[in-house]
């Protein structure tokens, strides 16, 4: 009983806990915004590697068919907070940001024997941005000042399986609901205030599919490959534009009526993934994943800018101490990763790319409770161009839970 009153105020919490994200990102402008890097476990440490990870206790979102493996008779549930730290700059202006999110909150168990399930709900996109823009009014030497800010992002609910067929080749699926609101404001000042709300609604669905395959499986050595495809798809979207002028004076007077409006469908590309994990002796564990997806395929516009094909390369290493022991630092995992993003946005014929490097330990709590935390420290975007560069410090702290929901009790 208590277990299902923990599950329950953890699911009660979770909307006060999305609606307190507060977030600040210039890139978050274009698009549905920055996509919200979120990754179980340890794997922020690894440098969000993942498509090839099959730990049995832990919830791997990059692949479903890591889910096959979840052991019968337990639950395994898991939720994350991260907080940022950026400095964003120009050519001749900087500034520092903060903001924190609830990162997820997740949830796996066994149906049967070789066949698991997940589900979860986590933010998908993040937008945060304020912008002021002088412009010359024509025909005269002064200028007018336009204030633009956006706020909100598009949320994801997920359902996923994932089947083991035999001790090597694991199958999975994943469906995902992405739902969610982009707020912009643009607020125009000259003589008087004229204000535009607008409301952009976005919904839809993806499809992921996965397999992991042990290529080798010894005692002392395993190296497990990994793939995934996410299939294009199409959100449909609305805009609710409300907008009024005051005047000096300080009246305040309606332009026009309250409008509701269809958006052209936001497209989602083709999605190509593969890993490959290697593991010797039990201590030291190495990924590597690779990611395209295929923007030029979509008719997605941006005003002016491009979208253009993205690559990404993330590289991670654990290291678990030989020889374990009752000494708690022998039990903690250690670990290390590299994460290259090539951007998907090209803005004056400039590639908007992304790095960070990231550090982590995983801490056992009792045997089944871990905490994972994992610092990473990284490079957005360029002061080249008149562009703008964001760097970041980012906290990850994910809490993992072990249960076993399903055992009967037993009595004399």
């Amino acid at each position: 009983m208590n277990k299902i009153k923990a599950l329950l105020f953890i699911i009660a919490i979770i909307p006060s806990c999305f609606s307190q994200n507060d977030t600040s990102t210039p890139y978050s402008l274009f698009g549905l915004g920055v996509e919200n890097k979120t990754a179980t476990g340890g794997l922020t440490g690894l440098g969000n590697t993942g498509i090839s990870q099959n730990n049995a206790g832990e919830i791997n979102l990059f692949n479903p068919a890591s889910l096959g493996n979840i052991k019968l008779n337990t639950f395994l549930y898991e939720f994350g907070v991260n907080g940022m730290y950026s400095t964003i700059q120009t050519d001749n202006v900087s500034e520092n940001t903060s903001d924190y999110n609830m990162s997820h909150v997740v949830m796996a168990f066994p149906l049967t024997k070789n066949l698991g399930m997940s589900f979860g709900l986590l933010p998908y996109t993040k937008v945060g941005y304020d912008i002021d823009i002088e412009s010359p009014i024509e025909g005269s030497t002064e200028t007018y000042i336009s204030r633009i800010t956006g706020s909100g992002g598009l949320n994801k609910f997920y359902v996923s399986s994932g089947l083991s067929l035999g001790n090597r080749l694991s199958l999975g699926i994943d469906l995902s609901v992405l739902f969610g609101s982009i707020n912009q404001e643009t607020n125009v000042y000259y003589e008087s205030l004229v204000n535009i709300k607008d409301v952009n609604y976005y919904n839809g669905v993806k499809l992921k599919a996965g397999l992991q395959y042990q290529l080798i499986k010894a005692e002392n050595k395993a190296v497990t490959l990994g793939a995934v495809v996410e299939l294009p798809t199409n959100l449909s979207g609305s805009q609710e534009r409300s907008s009024y002028k005051t005047s000096t004076s300080g009246s305040k007077v309606t332009i026009g009526e309250d409008t509701e409006n269809d958006l052209d469908d936001f497209e989602l590309p083709l999605s190509l993934g593969f890993g490959v994990t290697t593991k010797l002796n039990n201590t030291v564990t190495t990924s590597f994943d690779f990611t395209k997806l295929y923007w030029d395929n979509t008719n997605q516009l941006q005003n002016n800018e491009r979208y253009t094909n993205q690559d990404i390369y993330a590289f991670g290493a654990e290291y678990l101490p030989a020889g374990r022991n009752n000494k708690y630092w022998s039990l903690v995992k250690y670990r290390f990763g590299l994460n290259y993003n090539t951007g998907f946005l090209n803005i004056s014929n400039q590639k908007i790319d992304s790095y960070f490097a990231s550090v982590g330990l995983g801490l056992p709590l009792s045997n089944r409770a871990k905490l994972n935390i994992s610092y990473s420290y990284g490079k957005e975007g360029t002061i080249n161009n008149s562009l703008v560069e964001e760097n970041f410090h980012k906290i990850t702290i994910n809490l993992n839970f072990i249960g076993n929901w399903f055992n009967k009790r037993q009595y004399d």
